[in-house]
């Protein structure tokens, strides 16, 4: 597994902030050097963070231990949560859509989209590609495959690739993309109809009121500071084993903690610098570019894959996923299947919510002058697409090499999900090509995920400075690089995917405080009739 998303392309230098004008609903709020200075959410932030890396380097075993116990207390207690809390979010997003507010704009009632429709699809489409398009393309449907989810079909069987592909669907379609969204609209909402900072802590004001502004509202930015660094770790640790996969198949470098811390260092120092840099355009290319590199990647694979038998299985998944939508939204452990819960559905589920203030901040800077609707359509449906065609295709191309041929790849995905990757691309022509290609891809995913979160993160401990100065952006280099190695050391895989639910686990009850927030900002406003 792997991060949702990467680094979006930056945007052009006049990229519209909400100091660019006077919102309707409020005054802006400015944001001068002042906002660059300490502040108590970094204050503590830094601290939280020192505290887990210091305790990784010191006592990794307890600190893997620690989150292990952690981890099975909150699915075991709170994991309904987690399932009802996504599917409300969608309901409610799709009621929102359908409504007449759904035809109000997330701006002033004059502002239009600054980016065409074409261009603003294809920056959402940005935001999708992500390490994890690499890391669980194939690991993730061969794995149900050989394990099919709540023992729904045979294991190894044609039955079992469409359920594998079903439950694929579920963790990267719908559900994440209602997290994001609910995120997107309230911080676009918020800033650029309201005038309010580009802070979480803000999107409550409509019920928490002037509390936002002292130890309550930093408390709450710390949490999001908090799940979103331990995201980006998690994503930082996974690519950091999916290079080291890629490495080992293509010039047999050994795979080892060594190696990969190597990795991290390696592409913390990019990241950081790029961060620095503030290089818009260069941000830009890299994302580009990694999106044109894996649409030649995703083509050469249906074309010299089993083109029918994907299309077959795309389409009879889909169905699957659709009739079967609520009953795989509301499926909980109840018969005892807590350990593919905590691996697969909750995991998935807790890195979406760490990752949710970096994708709402950027899909919100890219939507002023959008009605609710459009981008309602846009962000559920689009990324949703876009991972359902490329599971299909290399997960699905893998499951057909083992049904027919008996490749192995399930297996070897049990030993080491980060090689079944590249086990299904040495099946096809030009493997060395391709193998190369996707590890290019990692490493731009990497460094343009991890620069962009930096950016993030250091805009949410400056009270929402949209100018985060040098220093704050190094700080928050160095210690998303120094948390995923700690966490590495600890425990490998399985301490990085506990971290990354314990992490997120407070941060589920904010978003969906934030949903409630935004609705009650709206029904302050007038909508408009269809």
């Amino acid at each position: 597994m792997s991060t949702p998303t990467s680094s979006p392309p930056s945007p052009p230098d006049d990229f519209p902030s909400a100091q660019d004008g006077h919102p309707a609903g409020g005054p802006v709020v400015a944001r001068s050097a002042a906002s660059s200075r300490f502040s108590p959410v970094l204050l503590v932030s830094v601290a939280l963070a020192v505290v887990v890396v210091a305790w990784g380097a010191a006592a990794g075993q307890s600190l893997a231990t620690a989150g292990s116990d952690a981890l099975n207390w909150i699915t075991s207690s709170f994991g309904w949560l987690y399932l009802l809390g996504s599917l409300g979010i969608l309901v409610f997003l799709v009621g929102l859509a359908l409504s007449p507010y759904g035809r109000l704009r997330l701006g002033r009632d004059e502002d239009r989209p600054q980016f065409k429709t074409r261009s603003w699809i294809a920056m959402i489409l940005s935001a999708v590609m992500g390490i994890g398009l690499i890391s669980c393309g194939v690991a993730e449907p061969v794995t149900h495959l050989a394990a099919p989810p709540h023992g729904l079909a045979e294991p190894m069987t044609r039955d079992a690739a469409v359920t594998a592909m079903q439950f694929s669907f579920f963790d990267w379609g719908l559900h994440a993309w209602g997290i994001f969204a609910v995120m997107g609209l309230a911080m676009a909402w918020s800033t650029y109809r309201k005038g309010r900072p580009s802070l979480v802590s803000a999107l409550l004001r409509p019920i928490l009121g002037k509390r936002v502004d002292g130890w309550v509202g930093g408390g709450i930015d710390v949490f999001a500071v908090f799940a979103t660094l331990f995201g980006t770790t998690t994503s930082l640790g996974l690519g950091a084993l999916q290079i080291n996969a890629g490495l080992g198949s293509l010039f047999g470098v050994p795979v080892s903690t060594f190696v990969q811390v190597v990795v991290i260092g390696v592409v913390t120092l990019l990241f950081t610098v790029s961060a620095v840099s503030g290089v818009a355009k260069g941000i830009r290319y890299l994302s580009e570019t990694a999106m044109g590199l894996a649409g030649l990647l995703l083509v050469f694979t249906v074309v010299v894959g089993p083109s029918i038998y994907l299309a077959n299985l795309l389409v009879q998944a889909l169905g699957r996923y659709a009739t079967e939508f609520f009953a795989m939204s509301l499926t909980t452990p109840a018969d005892g299947d807590l350990g593919f819960m905590q691996w697969w559905t909750y995991f998935m589920l807790a890195w979406w919510l760490s990752w949710a203030a970096f994708v709402g901040v950027f899909l919100a800077r890219i939507s002023r002058g959008r009605t609710i609707r459009e981008f309602v359509v846009g962000v559920l449906l689009v990324p949703s697409v876009v991972f359902f065609v490329w599971f299909t295709a290399f997960g699905g191309t893998a499951m057909h090499l083992d049904l027919t041929q008996g490749t192995g790849i399930a297996a070897a995905a049990a030993e080491d999900p980060n090689s079944s990757f590249f086990l299904t691309l040495d099946q096809f022509p030009l493997s060395t090509v391709t193998s190369v290609l996707a590890i290019v891809l990692v490493v731009l995913f990497f460094v343009s995920g991890a620069d962009a979160n930096t950016f993030v993160l250091a805009m949410l401990t400056t009270r929402g400075s949209e100018r985060p100065p040098t220093w704050c952006l190094v700080l928050w280099g160095v210690l998303t690089g120094a948390a995923a190695v700690a966490l590495l050391v600890a425990g490998g895989l399985q301490a990085l995917q506990n971290m990354a639910i314990v992490s997120s686990a407070p941060f589920l009850l904010i978003v969906l405080a934030v949903t409630a927030a935004f609705w009650k900002d709206l029904r302050s406003e007038r909508p408009v009739r269809t």
